[in-house]
């Protein structure tokens, strides 16, 4: 019996030699270390390395561990398994979005959620007021769907709400409101602040005899506006007259 008891006993501690039985160990915090900077030394310890997955954190370094399991601190069996998630060293290539026509807004919450950034934005003119008109990387227009690194810099160009090209200030002197309103239209131009004078309470019943920008300056030259600009307004009940022209000297004449 005592002999059995013995062998038993060898044998039991000859397993615990053999296969590390009833060893533990406390798996220490690696979050935020480089791999290469602590796989030996989780090796050296009893553990074994196995990178679980890998993905693309731009604010953080190459290799960089990003997640671990088991957690720190956990005790576990020598030779258990260091499952870890490492930030990858090349950003993915992903396709580029189609930005052209979304608003500044849409397209940085739209850049945002694909992980690439906001660049350089200039204004264009254009009378789509905050409107994307191109997208760029590197100085150059990038058409949607082609590849992009994850992490780069989109630069944007926006419309300013005002066009090209220039255009005397018309002349609204003496119309109804209707009828500036349907000129300023079809020349791109909207009406801008309008004033009423006492007693008058319907827009469409009044006449204009003032507007800014006039289409003269004080020096008699014409006033030129461009496509997207506002005109203001003054409206009277009744139909205005013009004022003479003042009679230019007779060392100008």
């Amino acid at each position: 019996m005592g002999v059995s008891v013995l062998l038993v006993g060898i044998f039991l501690l000859t397993l615990n030699i053999i296969t590390n039985h009833g060893e533990y160990l406390v798996v220490p915090d690696v979050k935020g270390k480089l791999l290469e900077d602590v796989q030996p030394s989780l090796e050296q310890k009893g553990f074994e390395v196995v990178i679980q997955d890998s993905i693309y954190v731009d604010s953080q370094q190459p290799n960089i561990i990003l997640k671990q399991f088991p957690d720190p601190e956990a005790t576990v069996k020598v030779n258990r398994v260091v499952y870890l998630t490492i930030n990858r060293t090349v950003p993915p290539t992903i396709p580029m979005p189609n930005l052209i026509g979304m608003t500044l807004r849409n397209a940085l919450s739209e850049l945002k959620s694909l992980g690439l950034k906001l660049g350089d934005t200039s204004y264009v003119s254009d009378i789509a007021k905050n409107a994307i008109k191109d997208q760029l990387v590197d100085g150059l227009s990038i058409k949607p769907g082609a590849p992009v690194r994850m992490g780069s810099s989109v630069s944007l160009s926006i419309g300013s709400g005002l066009g090209g090209a220039e255009m005397p200030v018309p002349d609204l002197f003496g119309m109804t409101y209707g009828e500036a309103k349907i000129f300023l239209q079809s020349n791109g131009i909207a009406t801008g602040l309008i004033m009423l004078d006492v007693g008058l309470t319907d827009t469409t019943a009044g006449f204009v005899y003032w507007q800014n920008p006039p289409p003269y300056d004080a020096q008699s030259n014409v006033n030129v506006l461009r496509v997207g600009q506002l005109v203001d307004i003054k409206l009277s009940v009744a139909k205005p007259e013009r004022p003479p022209l003042p009679e230019k000297p007779l060392d100008q004449q």
